[in-house]
């Protein structure tokens, strides 16, 4: 964030979240979410594929999306709410976009994504840092 006051930003690293994997639009999550029905409340899971996520610190979102008896259903939640009780990684998936909006034209097997194989650390600690073998000159 760019343009954004360091009170602000102190403000909000106070009420940021450290609980929550690290994910990505195309990985397969499930979400614990707090549901109050009849002044009782309850958690109910809910697992599908994020096809969206906004990374604004203490105002971050990410969008799930799963099929429920042949109907996409959606879901919008607050990284950092309270309603949000726990995120589960399931499994990573391979794309190549940020924003998987176009699932929702898509069913059936045109609607898979590829699993992606290791973990997300290692791509960043191998891809970004400095090779430790020596280069042939």
């Amino acid at each position: 964030m760019s343009n954004s006051n360091p009170l602000i930003e102190a403000i909000e690293a106070s009420y940021k979240r450290s609980d929550v994997p690290e994910f990505r639009p195309g990985d397969t999550i499930r979400v614990h979410a707090k549901i109050s029905e009849g002044g009782k409340d309850r958690i109910q899971v809910f697992q599908g594929v994020c096809i969206h996520r906004k990374r604004g610190g203490a105002r971050g979102s990410f969008t799930v999306r799963k099929i429920s008896h042949g109907v996409g259903v959606e879901r919008v939640w607050a990284v950092n709410s309270p309603r949000v009780v726990k995120v589960e990684l399931v499994s990573r998936g391979k794309v190549r976009k940020a924003k998987l909006y176009y699932l929702r034209n898509l069913s059936g097997n045109a609607a898979r994504i590829r699993a992606r194989l290791g973990g997300y650390a290692n791509e960043l600690l191998t891809s970004g840092g400095e090779s430790s073998e020596p280069q042939g000159d």
